[in-house]
Order: C-alpha cells, then sequence, then structure tokens
C-alpha cells in the first residue's frame, strides 16, 4: 500500500526543508490509518490506533478500552431504564456502558492485575485483507492535513521565539497600501500605517521589518511588521552596536517620528564607556548606517539620567538651556530658553518639544525672555504665537485709534482758540 522509499524520502525532505521532525510526521501517518480503517470497519464508540513501522512498512491495528466501574457508567438494567426515561438521569453525571469503549475493573485486571479506572487496555484488531485502494486515499488525505498543521506549528513557533526581532523579506505584492513579504515560511505583512511616510517598494525587493506580532488565520500565519515602531529603530542600533549586544550600553527610552526624526536616551553600565559615542561610532559610521536604513531620518542620542531635571534640560537638545523649573504633582517642566534658543527648542510644528516630552514622559513649556510659553505640541506652540501676534496688533489698533481720537479731540479746541484772538484783533482795531 505504501511506497517505503517515498515515505522515508519525504520524512527527509521535511525535516531538511520545513524543519518538521520525522517523528511528527509518523504520529500523523498513523493517525491517518486508524481513521481510515475506523471509517471502513469500525464500531460506534470504538477507538481505533495504528502503529506504523516505517523500516518495514508493517501495519497494526489496535483497540483502546478505558477501565471503568459502576460509579463511572450505567450498565444492566439501569441503563435500560435510562434509555426508557431520559429526564430521569438528566443531572446523573455517568455515561452509558459502552462495550467496545469500556472495560470493567473486575475484567480489566484478569488481563492486567494492577489495572485501576481510567487505564488503558489494548486489544489487536484484525488486519483485514481488503484494505486497499480506499483506505490509502483516506490516509493520504489526512497526512496531507497532519503535515500542514505540524508544519503550522512548527512555523509558529520558529516565528514565535522572533517576535521581537528584525525579520527580512522579498515584497511580493502591494494590495490597499499593505505590502507583502514573503519571509520564506510564512508571509508577512507590512501595513500602510506601520511603513515609514514616503517610502515605495518594489516587487521582488529585499526589506528589513520588526517583527511585532505572530497571528494564526484560516487562511494561514501572518507576521505583522513595522518599520516606524520605535523598536525597529533600537533594533537596528542593537545590530550597529556591539556595546549593546555585550550590555554595556543600554537603550533607555526612544520617542520617534518616523522617516523624519527620533530621539534616543542611552546609558552605560560601565563609566570608561560613552554611550552616546558608542552608539554614534567613529565618524558616526554607526548612527549613518541606522539613518540610512531608514531614509534618512534625522536621529538624536542623548544620554540618560536618573535626575529628571538634567533629563529634561538634555532632551531638548541640540537647544541650550537657561533654566528648568520641575512640577512634580502634574508631571510638569517650565524650561526657561534665550530668545535665540527658542525656536530650536520648540522645533519644526513643535517636534523637539513634542519628541522630548514623549522620551521622558513630562509635559513641556518652553519660556523665553519675552514670556512667551511655549507648550509642547505644534497645537500649543502655533495657538502661543498667534495669542501674541493678535495681543500686539489689537496693541497697536488701540494705539493708533487713541492717538487719533486725541487729533480730533485737539483739533476744534486749536480752532477755537485761534478764533478767539482773530476776535480780539479785531476789536482792537476798532478801538
Amino acid at each position: 500500500m505504501f511506497d517505503l522509499k517515498v515515505i522515508n524520502s519525504v520524512l527527509t525532505q521535511l525535516e531538511e526543508e520545513r524543519g518538521i521532525p520525522p517523528a511528527k510526521i509518523l504520529e500523523a501517518i498513523e493517525a491517518a490509518l486508524a481513521t481510515a480503517y475506523k471509517k471502513e470497519y469500525g464500531k460506534k464508540g470504538q477507538i481505533v490506533r495504528a502503529t506504523f513501522d516505517v523500516a518495514t512498512g508493517k501495519t497494526e491495528f489496535l483497540q483502546v478500552k478505558i477501565v471503568v466501574d459502576d460509579t463511572r457508567v450505567i450498565m444492566g438494567e439501569e441503563l435500560e431504564k435510562a434509555e426508557a426515561d431520559p429526564e430521569a438521569y438528566k443531572e446523573d453525571e455517568r455515561v452509558k456502558f459502552n462495550p467496545e469503549h469500556h472495560i470493567l475493573l473486575d475484567d480489566a485486571k484478569k488481563i492486567k492485575k494492577d489495572a485501576a479506572l481510567d487505564d488503558e487496555i489494548i486489544f489487536p484488531l484484525e488486519s483485514k485483507g481488503d484494505y486497499g485502494r480506499i483506505a490509502a486515499q483516506t490516509a493520504k488525505q489526512v497526512i496531507i492535513q497532519k503535515i500542514r498543521e505540524a508544519e503550522k506549528i512548527s512555523v509558529l513557533t520558529e516565528y514565535g521565539k522572533r517576535e521581537g526581532e528584525i525579520v527580512s523579506g522579498t515584497v511580493q505584492r502591494t494590495e490597499r497600501g499593505n505590502v507583502y513579504l514573503d519571509l520564506g515560511r510564512a508571509n508577512g505583512i507590512l501595513p500602510y500605517e506601520e511603513q515609514i511616510p514616503g517610502e515605495h517598494y518594489r516587487q521582488g525587493e529585499r526589506v528589513r521589518a520588526y517583527l511585532y506580532s505572530v497571528e494564526e488565520s484560516p487562511r494561514g500565519i501572518f507576521l505583522r511588521l513595522s518599520r516606524s515602531h520605535p523598536k525597529f529603530l533600537e533594533e537596528l542600533f542593537k545590530i550597529e552596536t556591539p556595546e549593546i549586544a555585550s550590555g554595556v550600553v543600554t537603550i533607555k527610552a526612544v520617542a520617534r517620528e518616523a522617516g523624519s526624526r527620533s530621539k534616543v536616551a542611552v546609558a552605560s553600565n560601565d563609566p570608561h564607556i560613552d554611550p552616546v559615542g558608542s552608539m554614534v561610532g567613529q565618524r558616526g559610521v554607526r548612527v549613518s548606517t541606522v539613518m540610512s536604513e531608514l531614509g534618512g531620518e534625522k536621529i538624536d542620542i542623548i544620554e540618560w539620567s536618573a535626575e529628571a531635571q538634567k533629563f529634561v534640560e538634555d532632551s531638548l537638545s541640540p537647544a541650550k538651556v537657561l533654566s528648568v523649573e520641575m512640577h512634580e504633582a502634574d508631571k510638569k517642566a517650565l524650561v526657561r530658553v534665550s530668545e535665540d534658543q527658542q525656536s530650536l527648542a520648540i522645533g519644526k510644528g513643535g517636534q523637539n518639544v513634542r519628541l522630548a516630552a514623549k522620551l521622558t514622559g513630562w509635559r513641556i513649556d518652553i519660556q523665553s525672555a519675552k514670556g512667551i510659553i511655549a507648550a509642547e505640541g505644534a497645537a500649543e506652540v502655533m495657538a502661543e504665537e498667534e495669542k501674541y501676534h493678535a495681543d500686539m496688533k489689537t496693541a497697536l489698533q488701540t494705539a493708533v485709534a487713541e492717538y487719533k481720537n486725541k487729533e480730533n479731540t485737539e483739533e476744534p479746541a486749536k480752532s477755537s482758540g485761534e478764533s478767539k484772538k482773530k476776535k480780539a484783533s479785531s476789536e482792537q482795531q476798532k478801538i
């Protein structure tokens, strides 16, 4: 029925190419044989098992019976009553005795002296001579199914261990903005929202991404990928920086706006090792490699500090800070900068202060010498600037209005004075 050379070849191939142990496939073959046998010759409630010797091709079929007693099953006259009046036994937890499925404890001890409840007693089954084409076809279908299941488990195990790491794959297609990658043993999906803005992917292109989720669905296993995740940047630095791999340098926090700019806080466990220098590398080689992978994304690397005030101050780099006032109650920091550092501290569209706030976990407000408060976030910053300009405009309009009003009041008075002078002069001439 089975070509042993083919089976052994398949077992070897599946182990080498897909990492499925031969024992798993043998289990599938035996399960398939048992299923096919029971379908053709089995009785209701019967438990059938099969053993298959891959070396000789010999197949044996076995019947399994579970050891029970009257506390576990309903039997005899009581069984007849239960069948006649099912409602009366509705609450009874015992099951109906089936001689094809059960064996009483006393009978089991005749076969196996130390038999106990719930033990399995094995009986050989006759190998039918006509167990032929139909059984073989059934076995083949179940074997294929079992192989797929075993492979799925193998893939889930393999990639489950790699969750949180960087994986590499080839672009298969782009559909509704989502990019599908061939990762070898599974497919990966790079959703639109997890891509770096402005990036375009070509079919056949090799792409690296962060594996953040392994999902199982009826259509197969999907690996959720990201290139915009802060952890992607972190994992790239781990690859480029041996000091991180050795545990000397630690990445404490990452704040990222993918494709534009990021801030990374690092610390060293060795006072002789500069954490920032380790990340940057000689002539900036390490950080440049990471930036290149991220499409030119700018990266600010700062030294982490356990002192919140210093951490907030350094997080606003490259801006120079005059002072930092911490408000622990609402976790808010008021940072004062000189006028020439204000725009640098806030950043374009409020990006620098926004990233600093994400990195430190503190709400950061920027105050310049003029007393303008720039709250963390672009909207707040723009609102403050607009308010300042609006106030200035109102003040100017008020000043102009007051000046014009003053002129209008003084003009009639001046005219009245001149009139009086002319009248007095005229009266003098008359005299």
